[in-house]
């Protein structure tokens, strides 16, 4: 359903009566007789406001942290910060969901006038902007540090996860129009190197605060074979190198050193070395399937704020 297909009259009764319902507190019999109709009559009002968007329902549950395993995170790797979530559901569906939300929180407290953002892409990243309240600063500029994916689903959707962001700012996006992976290192390097593109990624070069999520090399959870520039014989040669996963398409083994592969003189994504120089890069991440990539990017140094669960933590420490 949608609000044009009603008349203004319409709207302005479903508005009065979940107003009076929602806010002022007024039972649905008391509602009924105010208007003149049946408390059934009212219940359905509700109904049909929800369903056209006049009335929404956000749930919002406070975050419990875990400063102990925040610090023994912090000592054992050197980071800077931690935000350790206390969880109770795993699962992977709730726990991205979860984790999103508290990231948004971390990159809220950090962004001022006159910043710029970069961000990458994946599940994790996603999540966080999907949580990220409306925050109008429009001098805050969005910028995409990873090539577009051209991916069906929309957390591997680069430009809109940037496009989202900065609607949410009221500020302004700016987009790699260029694939992340390219069928040469000689195509890429053309495109790094034309002129719209260069822009952006010159631009990943000078941001203020960076929004990564962790990737794996784990299959089930791995956003490059998910969305299909990785075949499983890949991502297993890859595994047998050592690698455990990457940020930014910036790979690592367990012990945090970087991979180097020819395939990656195809890509088009910020740099270690540029990543590395950005003042705050935000990292976020949980789950088991996870932990041998999350121990290899706190050992890498390429993020210095972590988000993650208790459960994941607690992996993590033991």
């Amino acid at each position: 359903m949608a609000n044009d297909k009603l008349s203004p009259k319409r709207i302005g009764q479903l508005a009065d009566v979940a107003e009076m319902y929602y806010i002022e507190g007024l039972g649905q019999s008391d509602i009924a007789l105010k208007i003149g109709v049946t408390r059934s009559m009212v219940s359905r009002m509700l109904t049909e406001a929800k369903l056209q968007g006049i009335v929404e329902i956000r749930v919002v549950r406070p975050f419990r942290s875990d400063h102990e395993l925040e610090e023994a995170i912090r000592q054992k790797f050197e980071i800077e910060f931690v935000n350790v979530v206390s969880i109770e559901d795993p699962k992977p569906d709730k726990l991205v969901k979860f984790l999103g939300r508290a990231a948004a929180e971390v990159l809220r407290k950090q962004l001022r006038p006159h910043m710029s953002i970069g961000v990458a892409w994946g599940t994790a990243v996603s999540a966080t902007v999907d949580a990220f309240q409306v925050m109008r600063e429009p001098t805050i500029k969005v910028v995409q540090l990873v090539g577009a994916q051209g991916a069906r689903m929309v957390e591997y959707d680069g430009h809109m996860i940037v496009q989202q962001l900065a609607e949410k700012l009221g500020g302004e996006g700016y987009y790699i129009n260029a694939p992340y992976l390219c069928p040469t290192p000689e195509i890429a390097q053309s495109l790094r190197e034309t002129m719209g593109i260069k822009e952006t990624i010159d631009m990943g070069k000078e941001v203020d605060v960076a929004l990564l999520g962790i990737g794996t090399t784990e299959t089930e959870y791995s956003s490059l074979y998910l969305s299909g520039f990785f075949s499983e014989k890949e991502i297993k040669v890859i595994r047998k190198n050592g690698v455990v996963g990457d940020i930014a398409s910036n790979y690592f083994t367990t012990d945090g050193k970087p991979y180097t592969d020819e395939f990656l003189d195809r890509t088009i994504t910020i740099k270690i070395e540029d990543l590395q120089q950005i003042p705050i890069r935000i990292g976020i991440a949980g789950g088991s399937a996870k932990v041998n990539a999350i121990k290899g990017a706190l050992k890498s140094k390429l993020i210095n704020y972590f988000v993650t669960d208790n459960l994941t933590a607690k992996m993590l420490v033991d």
